[in-house]
Formats: structure tokens, C-alpha cells, sequence
């Protein structure tokens, strides 16, 4: 055998040599699991703000009340923003799946171009061979047998071989045509979420506007909650005074009022006395997170200063809006120091939910909220939103009481 046989020999043999670390398959990044969790999660998120918006669209709808209609009409569009906000999130884990499968592929493609190339080289070195010229040559004609018989049992072991090859770059095609179709669901989603955003802010506005106008003490009663929170020594303490103060309006409230003077005084005696309503100590009627995002600290979890956690806390996108948890009434919205802007909704039944955390606010003292209404949204850059949940001054877990 000629010395040009003997090289082609070897190339093939040592391109043979590569093809079973093709067929391999490439151990699976750890972090796909966690944007798998995330497309999950968003998707969910994505589909329950979808339910909550319809159903306060519906809820609106309904309504005759004028403010009833609008804290509906308010908290439907909230739920439609937070819908497009999950879009984007599901989007961005779409396209964050498809890039990290596309590395996948590009790295073990790097890994197979060698023996392919030495493969690719050795067939064109054969192709320049005419079998005309072979016969014309000494001892080629031996060659050109060898070569043929040497090919012969080559090729169809290259192409079972290098089958996962062709079936990589299908999948990288579908990948890049699935990260297209990605980052197309994302720019729409953003779109829509820039037009909701808008309409929000106009209607959050004038629902403070008619909360100012409606009630004419609720000025001199934000004061009052600014100054609670200079005084107070901590969250805590504030929160406190605010349900005392909260107490004592809903009593109040509670007082029956001037009785009407009857006709016949003799029957007066025989008037139906009012009952007082009893107590009742059930948790607010419907209750949510205030922001879409991942939980990254539980209820009762010890903190970095050892002390326990009295709420839970969320990661939030990038000014995520927030919603108020339950139907309420916002006893406090403002800065606190070390908490950012801060809202304190008080529910019926002597419950008080405690939002932290916030970039901007959208509600005033005062000022009546439905479960969902917009509170205001998260910081620029992302960060975490605090919630916590008391019935009669004691901190309880706000996941037990979700509907």
C-alpha cells in the first residue's frame, strides 16, 4: 500500500476514533432547572392575574356605586398590568432557556469540528483523484481499490455516527426560531404593559383626588400618621398606634346615632332597642400578594440579626406594581426610615396588613382600597417587597390567609 493510502487510512481512522464522543449527549446545565421554575411560576402568575382581571372587570361592571365601580375598575387594571408583567417574565424565560440550550449545542459542535474537519479532508483529497487518471498511474488502480473497499465500510458508519450531529442543527434551528418568537412576546408585552401603566397612573390619580374631596379631615389625619411616624421608635410601635387610633375610629363609627323622637310617647317604651353588632374576628375576604415574585424569606425565619421574621418577603421585578392585599382603608402611606415608602392598610375586623418596600405610591390616608387596588409600584432596580399581616397587633402568616 502506497504511502498516500497509508495517510488516508490513518485521517480516517482518526476522525472514526472522535465519532463516538458525538453521538454523546451533554450533561444538562443545573441552572435550567431554575428558569424552567421560573417559566413555570410566571406562567401561573401570568394566568391568576388574567382570572383576577376579569373577574373585576366583571365586578365593575356590576357595580352602581360610582366609587365602588371605580376601586373595581382600578383593581381590574392593576391585575391587567401585573398579567403583562408575568407576560415579560415568561418571555424572558423562554428566551433565557433557548440561549442556554443554544450554548449547549454550540459548545458540543465546537467539540466535533476537529474530527470533521479531518474527515472533511480526507474525502476531498480522494475527490481530486479522478478514476481516469488513477488507472494511467502505477499502482494506483491497487490504491484506488483499497480506497473504495477502505470507504465502503467507512461511510455508513459516519452517518450513523454523526446522525446527533444533523439532529443538533435541526434543534438549533428550532432554538433560534423559538428565541425569536420570545423575544416577539416580549416587546409586545412590553408595549402593553406601557399603555396599562399610563392608564393606571391616571386613574389612581384621581381616585386620591376624590379621596381628598370626599373627606375633608383626611389631610389633617395624614399629618397626624406623619407625625405617629416621626414619634415611633420602630415599625412596630407605629403600627400599633395606628391600629389603636384605628380601633377607637371603628368604635366610634360603631355608636348608634340619635334616636328619632316618636309620635306617641307612650309607645316609646315598647321601641326596639338597637342590638350592637358582636365582634367577629375573620380575616379579610379576599386576600393576595401585593407583587408577583419569588418568596426569598418566610414567615418566622430567623434574619441576619438573629430576629425573626414578622412577614414575608418578595422579590420584585424592576417597578412591579403593587397591589393592596385585602379591602381596606390606607391608615399610613409614606417614606419610613429604613423601609422605604411604606403602606398600612387597615381591614375590617381588627386585621392590619403591612406593606414595605415600595419605589413610588399611588393611594393617600384615607383612602378606601379594594383587594388589588393599586398601591403604587416597586423601586427601579430590583429589590424586595416586605408584607405582613396582623390580627389584633400580632404578626400572623399572610400565606395562611390567601384566596
Amino acid at each position: 500500500m502506497s504511502r498516500r493510502l497509508a495517510a488516508l487510512a490513518v485521517t480516517l481512522s482518526a476522525g472514526l476514533l472522535w465519532l463516538p464522543a458525538l453521538a454523546q449527549a451533554p450533561t444538562p446545565l443545573e441552572s435550567a432547572e431554575d428558569a424552567r421554575a421560573q417559566l413555570d411560576a410566571a406562567r401561573v402568575q401570568q394566568r391568576n392575574a388574567r382570572a383576577r382581571g376579569e373577574r373585576l372587570e366583571q365586578q365593575a361592571a356590576r357595580s352602581r356605586e360610582a366609587s365602588e365601580k371605580a376601586r373595581s375598575a382600578a383593581a381590574a387594571l392593576a391585575a391587567r398590568v401585573q398579567q403583562a408583567e408575568a407576560g415579560i417574565a415568561a418571555a424572558e424565560a423562554r428566551l433565557a432557556l433557548a440561549n442556554r440550550e443554544r450554548r449547549m449545542l454550540d459548545r458540543r459542535l465546537a467539540a466535533r469540528r476537529t474530527p470533521l474537519v479531518r474527515l472533511t479532508g480526507a474525502l476531498q483529497s480522494m475527490s481530486r483523484r479522478p478514476l481516469a487518471l488513477s488507472a494511467l498511474q502505477p499502482g494506483s488502480l491497487r490504491d484506488l481499490v483499497y480506497t473504495r473497499a477502505v470507504l465502503a465500510s467507512t461511510i455508513p458508519l459516519v452517518r450513523e455516527r454523526t446522525s446527533a450531529l444533523r439532529g443538533d442543527l435541526d434543534r438549533a434551528r428550532t432554538l433560534e426560531a423559538e428565541a425569536r418568537a420570545a423575544v416577539s412576546d416580549r416587546r409586545e408585552s412590553e408595549t402593553v404593559l406601557v399603555g396599562r401603566r399610563k392608564q393606571l397612573v391616571a386613574l389612581a390619580e384621581q381616585e386620591r383626588l376624590k379621596a381628598r374631596q370626599a373627606a375633608g379631615g383626611a389631610d389633617r389625619e395624614a399629618q397626624r400618621a406623619l407625625v405617629l411616624a416621626e414619634q415611633a421608635i420602630d415599625l412596630d410601635q407605629l403600627v400599633g398606634r395606628l391600629e389603636a387610633a384605628g380601633s377607637l375610629r371603628a368604635q366610634l363609627a360603631a355608636l348608634p346615632g340619635p334616636l328619632p323622637r316618636p309620635a306617641d310617647p307612650a309607645s316609646a317604651s315598647l321601641a326596639a332597642t338597637p342590638s350592637p353588632i358582636p365582634s367577629a374576628t375573620q380575616p379579610p375576604r379576599q386576600y393576595q400578594l401585593p407583587v408577583a415574585g419569588e418568596i426569598t424569606a418566610g414567615f418566622g425565619e430567623a434574619g441576619t440579626s438573629g430576629q425573626r421574621q414578622a412577614g414575608i418577603a418578595l422579590a420584585a421585578r424592576p417597578r412591579a406594581q403593587v397591589v393592596a392585599p385585602g379591602a381596606g382603608r390606607i391608615a399610613f402611606a409614606g417614606p419610613y426610615r429604613g423601609y422605604g415608602r411604606i403602606v398600612i392598610v387597615e381591614h375590617a375586623n381588627g386585621w392590619t396588613s403591612l406593606v414595605t418596600g415600595l419605589g413610588t405610591l399611588d393611594v393617600a390616608v384615607g383612602q378606601a382600597v379594594a383587594a388589588g387596588s393599586p398601591l403604587g409600584v416597586a423601586p427601579g432596580q430590583r429589590g424586595e417587597v416586605t408584607l405582613e399581616l396582623r390580627q389584633g397587633g400580632e404578626p400572623v402568616n399572610p400565606l395562611d390567609h390567601l384566596r
